[in-house]
């Protein structure tokens, strides 16, 4: 009797198979026997989900889009590579609570780093028996085209006994196709994200840079309308590492959270030189000055009042769009309606529309500038 095909027997070759007939053969999605591809369910028989909605309580949301940004150096991967052993081990992150999973690091730059780093969280704070679910991935990526086979890939290998909570993509400038300002290539890579987190129902973490100014994560925003959270890094005056939660899609904004940064030897390279990397410290955050009473002009005053009357009215607020300046779900004033109360309430001592508009402007620059409103496009709100 002739032996069977090495293909049929090997474990590993067999899993991929499986993986690959998986994704597929999706099947339609069925509930309670429906058969539907889009069931409905009435009102009495929607079933609460009690599970925990997060991976990291109030940093990272289960089953998302998260976006960690922030300028060149900041430690933004250090911090990210921290935060991703501790889902591995499932152990408490700075007091808040942790689901743990497997975890699934793409390293698509800085691969020799990336290494040192694990050898130096692993020689800092792991026992030579720990052996958490984190797997590390070097590769060149092209997310949009290649997303297809990371699936199948990570499917085949990953144990049927672990579940993989979270991915992360370092950076999103190595694995997209084409340019970050394209509409259509930043629409195709959020996408392949979403089939990722589909797929495995978990956490897709993208750490990504700055654009020039420095105020914003780099590119088309429709990334930043696509995330379900998304949280900026950056160093302080005393060089701590700074993460700050934006936005947060189902939780609120966080405090936050402050790192140090402290070399660990790992090794002796061929020339005998060491080989060096940094691990993470939990550090006090900074404490933000008492700001002092802002004394504001009679045309400033009259300004943020009739603001804050339209804010208040459902008539002439709506929801500001989606930005990377606002938190989703803010509601706003079109510049031009407010301008038109603040003319009517005798903003300025002046008839002439000239004088109107000079006090008007003056206001705005002032309570801008206290921090007190901000402006974006033709858009107000209080922040």
């Amino acid at each position: 009797m002739s032996e069977s095909p090495s293909w049929k027997t090997d474990p590993a070759i067999a899993a991929r198979a499986q993986a690959e007939r998986a994704l597929r053969q999706q099947q339609p999605r069925k509930l309670n026997g429906s058969g539907y591809h889009f069931p409905l369910v009435r009102s009495k028989d929607v079933k609460l989900d009690t599970s925990p909605s997060y991976v990291v309580e109030g940093i990272i949301p289960k089953d998302g889009l998260v976006v960690i940004w922030g300028p060149p150096k900041c430690g933004k991967t250090f911090w990210t590579f921290d935060l991703a052993m501790h889902v591995a081990l499932g152990t408490v992150y700075r007091g808040h609570l942790v689901e743990r999973g497997t975890v699934v690091y793409v390293a698509c730059e800085g691969e020799r780093g990336l290494a040192a780093r694990n050898a130096a969280f692993r020689q800092d704070k792991l026992s030579n028996e720990d052996d958490p679910p984190f797997y590390l991935l070097t590769t060149r990526l092209d997310l949009p085209g290649e997303g297809k086979q990371l699936i199948m890939d990570i499917a085949a290998q990953i144990p049927p006994t672990e579940t993989v909570t979270s991915i992360v993509l370092d950076t999103l400038n190595r694995s997209i196709r084409g340019s970050e300002n394209s509409d259509e290539d930043m629409s195709a890579y959020v996408a392949a994200a979403d089939a990722l987190r589909d797929y495995f129902t978990c956490a897709v973490i993208i750490i990504h840079h700055c654009g020039i100014d420095g105020t914003r994560p780099r590119g088309h925003t429709s990334l930043t309308g696509a995330c379900d959270a998304q949280l900026a890094i950056s160093r302080d005056g005393t060089d701590k590492v700074i993460t700050t939660i934006e936005y947060m899609k189902d939780g609120a904004e966080g405090e936050p959270l402050a790192s140090t940064l402290r070399v660990v030897q790992v090794g002796i390279d061929d020339n005998g030189k060491p080989i060096t990397s940094l691990v993470v410290d939990a550090a006090d955050a900074p404490t933000k000055p008492a700001k002092k009473p802002v004394k504001l002009p009679d045309s400033a005053k009259i300004a943020l009042k009739h603001l804050k009357n339209a804010l208040a009215s459902p008539n002439d607020s709506e929801p500001v769009p989606d930005n990377s300046h606002v938190k989703r779900g803010t509601r706003g004033v079109k510049l031009e309606l407010w301008q038109k109360c603040c003319y009517q309430a005798g903003i300025s001592q002046g008839e002439g529309d000239s004088a109107k508009r000079m006090a008007f402007n003056r206001a705005i620059e002032k309570l801008i500038a206290e921090e007190l409103v901000t402006c974006w496009g033709e858009w107000v709100w209080v922040p």
